[in-house]
């Protein structure tokens, strides 16, 4: 303690020292009152800019809440009437599904690679991260080109049998069933990941004390060791499941009636913008709930150990039946969710007419990486500004505007999609009429049809992925550096750029690639909000796959893949590294 006061009142010293001797013994006048003039400004940009970005994510929850109640009752009662109890009904049974198949492989999975020992283990600890680079819409495609009526399996089948259409039965990939186990297969490394890290964390000595009262080692782990790892493990599933409300392309193939679907089907096919804003707002209830559930069941993850030291759990050495078991067991979500559809894209896309390197093609290439690189960098460079103000303010001001600016994450592209368009729609509007009637000229949608509107959506929803990557960067920078920084004369702008800055280089890195590859990905806010005739790699693997042309459609949904394995490449590393 009087070491930290010690360190505090000498920087405070050496700044006064610095004023002094800049303002020759007049600190509150000359060039130190121009210096602290200089300083204020800098911080008070940060505070503008970090609640500029905190309304702005707001404005797309307020807008769809806004119109949602001023759409007047009829619609909504028509919805109820008609589509909604089938929007709830099927939106939960997925959500159940959902968190059931991941919650069991994916602690399944954590617990044999930690706790266990076989041929094979450490592979298996990294490459199970790999199904996190597939979009579920991508697997969609592959395994309806495979399990389809005509498709590979089935026409083998009656091949071999010499059955009719009619006379057997085969399961329906496009169901709610064969969407669960979609997205199933591509986020199950959620929960894995967090429940690997709890179960590393936990301390053997009540697992060992379990033991010793007479239990199994089955019995000590339902008893003791998920218990202490529940928050992990319901953080994991909570966010498998966020991303499955928040899904389109793979229900929408499938044709199952989710409120995904009911929003975009309203807003497109229907033209009602009051039904979509109304769907839209019931599922940003359930989506922020969620949130809140989360949130509060992370916060209050507190396990202490007693005692000095933490042993270890012991792995157990498995040998003969139960290590190719456990091998199995591990090596089956990575060969469903990752290497099977692989293959089946690969020759999907060899079969296909689709040229990657034609005119065409390369435009869809290239309107991809134009919105993600300036997705990426418009979003990291907000988070850094809102970080660094809660670093720079910290308080209640700062802390709301963070949660605010977080809330994105929570939120489906669709939802936000419908908020931004409706007040900047009626913005441009009323501009287009005013200037017809003031001038006559039109306008028309300057802002609704630009490919910034469509960015900011993406900075809305990927904010939340950048903040915490760069919050994680600044959490090594020690406060003394910054006072150091200070009692040399820095404003807090240069000690941004001259401290701050390259010592979160690899940070600033990674929160760039996670922003980059989610936008090559996100299909909702894109079809929605993109400009006209300016099509993604996402879209066209869309469209070709609406219209049944699956052999196209492999083709971009390789190059999506192989962009999202980029990310994941960086998890393995590091769970490698660990190892």
């Amino acid at each position: 303690m009087a070491k930290n006061t010690s360190i505090r009142s000498t920087a405070a010293g050496a700044a006064r020292s610095v004023g002094t001797a800049v303002a020759g013994g007049a600190p509150s006048s000359g060039k130190a009152g121009l210096i602290r003039r200089r300083k204020k400004p800098s911080g008070a940009l940060f505070a503008t800019v970090g609640w500029t970005v905190a309304l702005s994510c707001l404005l797309p929850m307020l807008a769809v809440a806004l119109a949602a109640v001023t759409g007047g009752t009829e619609t909504i009662r028509h919805l109820g009437e008609t589509v909604l109890p089938g929007y709830v009904g099927t939106t939960f049974v997925l959500v159940l599904l959902v968190a059931l198949g991941t919650g069991l492989v994916g602690v399944g999975a954590a617990w044999l690679v930690t706790m266990t020992r076989f041929p094979g283990v450490r592979l298996m600890e990294i490459v199970l991260i790999l199904p996190l680079a597939f979009p579920a819409y991508v697997l969609a495609y592959a395994y309806t080109f495979v399990l389809d009526h005509p498709g590979v399996v089935q026409s083998t089948l009656r091949q071999v049998t010499g059955w009719g259409p009619r006379e057997y039965w085969f399961p329906e990939i496009r169901s709610v069933g064969g969407a669960a186990v979609m997205l199933v297969l591509v986020l199950y490394p959620y929960v894995y990941l967090l429940a690997r890290a709890a179960f590393l964390q936990q301390s053997a000595g009540a697992f060992l004390a379990a033991r010793a009262l007479g239990n199994t080692s089955l019995q000590a782990f339902w008893r003791v060791s998920l218990p202490m790892a529940r928050p992990a493990i319901a953080s994991g599933i909570l966010l498998a499941v966020m991303e499955t409300i928040a899904d389109f392309g793979t229900v929408s193939y499938f044709g199952v009636q989710t409120f995904a679907t009911g929003i975009y089907t309203s807003w497109f096919s229907l033209a009602d913008r009051a039904g979509a804003a109304q769907l839209a707002l019931c599922l940003l209830g359930f989506a922020l709930t969620l949130a809140l559930v989360e949130r509060s069941t992370r916060g209050r993850a507190r396990y202490h150990h007693a005692g000095k030291h933490q042993a270890t759990m012991p792995p157990v050495e498995l040998r003969g039946f139960k290590a190719a078991l456990a091998f199995g067991l591990c090596v089956l979500p990575v060969l469903l969710g990752f290497l099977l559809p692989v293959v089946i894209l690969a020759q999907m896309g060899l079969q296909s007419e689709q040229n990657l390197l034609s005119r065409r093609y390369l435009g869809f290439l290239q309107n991809s990486l134009v919105l993600a690189m300036t997705a990426a960098m418009l979003t990291v460079v907000v988070a850094v500004c809102l970080g660094f103000y809660q670093r720079l303010r910290p308080g209640r001001s700062s802390t709301l505007a963070g949660h605010i600016s977080r809330l994105g994450y929570a939120v489906p592209g669709g939802v936000i999609a419908v908020g931004l368009m409706v007040p900047f729609a009626a913005f441009d509007n009323a501009l287009d009429a005013w200037m017809r009637a003031n001038f006559e000229i039109r306008t028309g949608l300057l802002i609704t049809g630009s490919i910034w509107l469509l960015v900011a959506a993406y900075m809305v929803r990927f904010l939340a992925a950048a903040l915490g990557a760069y919050e994680g960067g600044q959490a090594t920078v020690h406060a003394n550096m910054d006072a150091a920084a200070r009692s040399l004369g820095q404003s807090p702008l240069g000690m941004l750029r001259r401290v701050h800055l390259p010592i979160l280089t690899p940070s600033l890195m990674t929160a760039l690639l996670i922003v980059f590859v989610d936008v090559m990905k996100e299909l909702p806010a894109t079809l929605i909000m993109r400009p006209f005739n300016y099509d993604t790699l996402a879209v066209q693997a869309y469209r070709l796959a609406s219209d049944e042309r699956l052999e196209g459609a492999a083709v971009p949904s390789l190059v999506i893949m192989l962009v999202g394995l980029l990310p994941v490449i960086l998890i393995c590393r590091q769970v490698g590294r660990r190892n």
